[in-house]
């Protein structure tokens, strides 16, 4: 994703997490972050899926950030990205075009660099969801035929870890708002990836926040909106600067 600070454990999880619409695989992201376990959580009590704390129950939305939190992102995907020109000429292959490096240059950053323009609304999400994405992850987003892509885990804790019971989603996992916006452009639906316009991403990304209670009924999202939502797991996880050597694994 442009940069060195998406999260790595997260690319695991998703590939088994967000099938949307239609289903398919987890977005390419070059990650390098790794998730900070909660080590004070307590296991919780087994329940099924569908059982788990619906959004709802949880009220209290997380917020959103501010300037400087948005910098951060910023300055955190510029130094990736001088990571990544550092890199050696390996010898073989040849220069991509600036034609050929375009069509595959669809990446957004955590701070919303990247973000196309156009706006959706939870209402228009909603009624796409239903059209293209329900049989695979149910009504509200409580899995189907594929995984669930709502839920959050009481006091929005982080025991996965210890409790694999939970299931890991949107709302209780995923770090930045914006990477699902990318995942939804780049894979989505199954049957036609890379198919929708960015207002129905937009719309998308806006219903499915509002399952998981991060927006209300009637918001909307567009590239200066989104980068500012603040997820629940967003401090779960921390930028990986290793640079070899024996902690390397």
């Amino acid at each position: 994703m442009g940069g060195s600070f998406l999260p790595a454990s997260y690319a695991a999880a998703a590939a088994a997490l967000l099938l949307l619409s239609a289903c398919g695989p987890e977005p390419s992201t070059g990650s390098s972050v790794v998730a900070a376990e909660d080590d004070a959580a307590t296991p919780v009590p087994s329940e099924a899926s569908s059982s788990l704390p619906r959004p709802e129950l949880h009220p209290g939305m997380p917020g959103l950030l501010n300037d400087a939190e948005l910098e951060a992102l910023r300055q955190a995907r510029e130094g990736g990205l001088r990571d990544i020109a550092g890199l050696p000429d390996f010898g073989f292959g040849e220069t991509a075009s600036p034609e050929r490096i375009a069509a595959w240059d669809i990446d957004i950053g955590p701070d919303g660099e990247g973000l196309p323009p156009g706006s959706g609304s939870v209402e228009r999400g909603e009624t796409l969801y239903r059209l293209q994405c329900v049989q695979c992850h149910g009504a509200r987003g409580e899995g189907s035929q594929f995984e669930a892509l709502a839920g959050r885990v009481p006091g929005d804790r982080f025991p996965f870890s210890e409790d694999r019971r939970y299931p890991i989603t949107v709302g209780s996992y995923w770090p930045y708002a914006t990477t699902l916006f990318d995942y939804i452009r780049r894979a989505m639906p199954q049957a036609a990836p890379g198919s929708l316009p960015p207002d129905d991403v937009y719309a998308l990304t806006a219903f499915i926040l509002q399952l998981n209670g991060l927006l209300e009924s009637g918001d909307s999202l567009d590239a200066e909106s989104l980068p500012r939502i603040r997820m629940p797991a967003r401090d779960r996880f921390v930028r990986d600067d290793r640079r070899g050597g024996p902690e390397v694994r």
